[in-house]
């Protein structure tokens, strides 16, 4: 079932089973924010749907030679403007969100978001340095990102 993200009464629904579940509601809110007030779009998440995280797992395995070994818990992918966004939200409190500019030549990234109060994943722990952010929604956020050079 489908969950319009609120970002002014912040909910766990659907995240229940993380054990940072109010700082990846947050994390999630945060997200459902930003689309809101850039696009005018509505961040809307559904339980983690098998080719969503396929593709992204795809991405990470042929970009970088990893998974995340952590369970997804929920899933979006919308275009606005142009670019795809796709993301996986993990049990550990861990959202991954790929953007790809569906134009030749555009912006194309993964980004890596690590909810307030969860360890660095094993997986990320020696291939990418975090910067800490602000947020109301979420605490303290932290997040990395890496340059995707193929065509998915």
């Amino acid at each position: 079932m489908s969950y319009v993200v609120d970002f002014e009464n912040v909910s766990t629904t659907g995240l229940e089973s993380s054990p940072v579940a109010e700082a990846l509601a947050g994390l999630r809110a945060n997200e459902a924010r930003y689309f809101k007030n850039k696009y005018d779009h509505v961040f809307t998440t559904d339980p983690a749907a098998p080719e969503v995280v396929a593709y992204v797992h795809r991405i990470l395995e042929e970009e970088r030679q990893f998974t995340i070994a952590s369970p997804p818990l929920e899933t979006t992918s919308f275009e606005v403007e142009g670019v795809r966004w796709t993301y996986v939200f993990y049990e550990s409190g861990l959202a991954v969100n790929v953007l790809y500019t569906l134009e030749d030549g555009g912006k194309r990234a993964v980004g890596f978001k690590l909810s307030d109060g969860m360890d660095v994943p094993d997986e990320l722990a020696d291939r990418f340095k975090f910067a800490r952010q602000r947020s109301k929604l979420a605490g303290t956020i932290r997040g990395s990102f890496f340059v995707i050079k193929r065509e998915y």
